[in-house]
């Protein structure tokens, strides 16, 4: 998991480096980004159902070897943009494939630790591939050579490991005969008030916090005589994820702390992180500078870690046996659904301004912050 989410952001900062040597607009930047969600989708949910009928380690192996398919194919985006867009597109199935079944895997490996800690080490485990690819790509963009090449190359190394490793690890989803029930599209899981109330507003602000970070912040947030022009991207997106990582155990306990109405409480706490971030973003884009741009993408980050945990706790918790994989892959579809956030706010901006646009999403935030408590306050969700 932390291997594809690394191989997921490794693109951010080289993001950057093809806005220069391609010529990409705003809006065919953050378009390019963005395919990665056409590839999550049936990625999600063909391998969270898969995985619940067939097995997790098998389909684990299989996914983890397209990953090195999927970076071999952007390496060749430096001699077109048709590059970019399948390898993205590509590292989206694999992406949406390896979340929902590692989440589902790593919660049933981690049934005799302590309640929480399947969704805490899967959040964790995606936030530090997250924050380590651009970190580690925007480094070698900036100062070494090759910056279409080099930065790949540390992904291959790294999913050719997991790729050896994962054979060994434990089968926790023996697969079912071949005649066992077709699982419906929408696990009967998902069909009650606390995951409709909590996980489908909050999930779409999971990552419609964070790839602000990605795309927006380094774009129309910083000056445009900055140092480190290809390594600034990448230490944002690090800061952004390390301050999510660090906010995931916090997040957990004040989960448990609220008790009945823990996930209610603490996804309103992670919404309004959210909004402050974005509040604080369109200050950024407004007045550009180093430290504005670092304060929105800490606050940004740390929305995006509570957001995670709370909701992957929420879904986890619903979620019957039988339907953990499928019930987590509609989780992350909710989650990935606002990657379209940076990408209006990129279509947005020509007519109103980045800063009104990002105030426009702060307000969304809000609003998804006011429909959650509310609907907490109407009916308190079943304990399960």
């Amino acid at each position: 998991m932390l291997t594809v989410g690394y191989g997921a952001n490794q693109f951010v900062p080289l993001l950057v480096v093809y806005r220069s040597t391609l010529g990409l607009s705003d809006a065919e930047a953050t378009a390019v980004f963005g395919v990665y969600a056409l590839g999550l989708i049936p990625g999600l949910v063909a391998g969270g159902r898969a995985s619940d009928a067939h097995g997790r380690r098998t389909l684990m192996v299989v996914f983890a070897a397209l990953s090195l398919v999927a970076t071999a194919v952007l390496i060749t985006g430096q001699w077109g943009v048709p590059g970019l867009y399948a390898g993205r597109f590509l590292t989206g199935v694999v992406s949406g494939a390896v979340f929902s079944i590692g989440t589902a895997w790593v919660k049933e490996l981690s049934a005799t630790a302590a309640p929480g800690a399947g969704a805490r080490r899967a959040a964790l485990a995606l936030t530090a591939g997250f924050g380590g690819g651009p970190l580690v790509a925007g480094a070698l963009a900036q100062w070494a050579p090759a910056p279409e090449l080099l930065p790949y190359l540390v992904h291959l190394v790294l999913a050719a490991v997991a790729l050896v490793l994962l054979p060994g690890a434990p089968e926790t989803r023996p697969a079912r005969a071949a005649s066992a029930r077709r699982a419906p599209l929408f696990p009967a899981s998902t069909t009650g008030g606390r995951f409709r109330r909590v996980v489908v507003p909050l999930g779409p602000w999971v990552f419609g916090s964070v790839t602000l970070v990605f795309t927006t912040l380094p774009a129309h947030a910083l000056p445009p005589d900055a140092a480190l022009e290809f390594a600034f991207p990448g230490l944002l997106a690090a800061a952004a994820l390390a301050a999510g990582a660090a906010v995931q155990p916090w997040g957990r306990r004040l989960h448990t702390v609220l008790g009945r109405n823990g996930g209610v409480g603490a996804a309103g706490v992670g919404l309004a992180v959210v909004t402050v971030g974005c509040l604080v973003a369109a200050g950024a884009t407004a007045r550009p500078g180093l430290l504005s741009a670092a304060a929105a993408a800490l606050l940004l980050g740390a929305g995006y870690g509570l957001c995670l945990v709370v909701g992957l706790g929420e879904a986890q918790a619903v979620a019957e046996p039988d339907e953990l994989g499928a019930v987590v892959a509609l989780f992350y579809c909710l989650a990935y659904a606002g990657l379209i956030v940076p990408y209006l706010v990129a279509l947005a901006a020509p007519s109103v301004g980045n800063p009104n646009a990002l105030l426009g999403v702060a307000g969304a935030a809000a609003l998804t912050l006011v429909a959650v408590l509310a609907g907490g306050r109407r009916r308190p969700p079943r304990s399960t």
